[in-house]
Formats: C-alpha cells, sequence, structure tokens
C-alpha cells in the first residue's frame, strides 16, 4: 500500500459521520469540481494527493519561529517595516490551535450544521486591533513576485478570503486586507554551499469572503442528493476517470 494514499477512508469522516468537519481546502476541492468533491466526502473515495513538498513546510516552520520570536518581545518584523504595514505579531491564546493542520480556525456553521476549519500560518494585528491573517508562501521562480496575477493563484485568494470568514465567524475584528509572505528561491547564485536564499516579497490582498457562505450552503444541498455531480470539463481527475472507461 501507498504510504502517501489510501483510497477509502473509514465512513466515519465521510458527510453524515461523527468525525466529519468541513475543512477550508475541502471547499477549495468543490469548487475546483463537484464530482470529485461528492465522491470523496459523500462515497469516501479520496482523489490521489500531491506528494508533500518538505522545502515548503521547512520555510513555513522558520517563517512561523522568526515571527514568533518577535511576537514574544514585542516587535515588528524587518519585512513589515520596509513595507509601511501598519502591524505587528499578534498575540492570541488559541494561535498554536489555529496554526496545526486537522484543527485550526474551527466555526459551527447554524444554517447547514458543519463545523467549517482552516489552518492559518500566522496572525498579525494592526493599530486599529483589526486582526491581520498572514499566509505563507514558497516558490522558485525567474521573475520577481510582486502580485497575485497568475489563475492559478486563485486558490491563494480563496484561500485567505475562507480564514477571513473564518476568524470573523469566532468574532474578531478582522481587517479586509491580507498579507501573502513570498518567498522566492534564487537560482543565480554562483553555487550551492548547502544553503538557499530567497527574495522575500510581502503582498497584499484584500479580500472579499461574501461568497463563503452562499459556497457553504451549495455544499450542503450537493450532498444531501443522491446523484453525483456531471464530471468537470477542466478536471484532470475526471478525464482520467472518463478516459480509463472508455477503453476497459
Amino acid at each position: 500500500m501507498s504510504d502517501y494514499y489510501n483510497a477509502k477512508r473509514s465512513s466515519k469522516y465521510n458527510y453524515g459521520g461523527k468525525n466529519f468537519k468541513l475543512s477550508r481546502s475541502k471547499i477549495d476541492l468543490y469548487l475546483d469540481c463537484p464530482r470529485c468533491f461528492y465522491i470523496d466526502n459523500k462515497l469516501g473515495v479520496k482523489r490521489p494527493p500531491g506528494y508533500p513538498f518538505a522545502l515548503n513546510s521547512a520555510v513555513d516552520a522558520l517563517l512561523k519561529k522568526e515571527f514568533d520570536i518577535l511576537r514574544e518581545k514585542g516587535e515588528t518584523h524587518e519585512l513589515i517595516e520596509r513595507y509601511g504595514v501598519d502591524a505587528r505579531p499578534a498575540f492570541h491564546n488559541k494561535l498554536d490551535a489555529w496554526r496545526e493542520n486537522f484543527k485550526g480556525v474551527q466555526f459551527l456553521h447554524e444554517e447547514t450544521g458543519f463545523l467549517i476549519s482552516g489552518a492559518i500560518d500566522d496572525l498579525w494585528i494592526n493599530s486599529k486591533g483589526e486582526y491581520i491573517v498572514v499566509d505563507y508562501k514558497a516558490t522558485s521562480k525567474n521573475e520577481e513576485i510582486v502580485e497575485l496575477n497568475k489563475s492559478w493563484q486563485d486558490g491563494y485568494k480563496r484561500q485567505m478570503e475562507v480564514y477571513q470568514w473564518l476568524l470573523r465567524g469566532n468574532e474578531l475584528s478582522v481587517s479586509d486586507t491580507g498579507y501573502f509572505v513570498y518567498c522566492n528561491g534564487r537560482t543565480d547564485v554562483e553555487k550551492f554551499d548547502g544553503k538557499l536564499e530567497f527574495d522575500i516579497t510581502l503582498i497584499p490582498y484584500k479580500g472579499d469572503d461574501s461568497w463563503v457562505e452562499g459556497t457553504v450552503c451549495d455544499i450542503k444541498e450537493t450532498l444531501e442528493r443522491n446523484i453525483v455531480p456531471p464530471a468537470s470539463l477542466e478536471c484532470d481527475f475526471c478525464a482520467y476517470r472518463t478516459a480509463v472507461s472508455d477503453v476497459l
């Protein structure tokens, strides 16, 4: 059996099971392909995941340590100062739990009964007392990354908006503007020397979480039906399943 993929999960984690939760990533899966979402969360057969990006995880862990040191000292970060942002790392007694995978920020949505969750990277606060959602990203591109202008980055924006919505559901005052700490691995240095060097940019994004409520209700309606949604024309997984069924 693969170390990374177990196709079928215990029924208690499917819709209707006692451990079912609607995570931020599941919301994104629904928007990407309702059919794959239904097969996953109603029928219990998961999409094969991408392989874990260990370097990305390492960057996340180091950034959290760096900002936590300043959080303890009550100081801001050089990156925040360089971009002239009114913010400092925020204290909150639930921050550690909110960062934890499979736990995260949780909110019980009364209309659907869904327990909705998402794990944030960091939380800052401005002089008005508004909390600021911060997400870390790591990549290696030849061009300087100063804005989120690629279609594949739309998921990053939705991710930010779900986090803002969840924190507001926890009765926090949340700034519409969140920030991406974008670490771009450099390939133009002379040699490796056992270390990676990054250019780090701070990218603001003004979120609009007004879509989340309606999407959560749509998800509930989809899961209540006993009909598998049609295949998405843009879903590679659906295309693969269709191609296999045509030749078998």
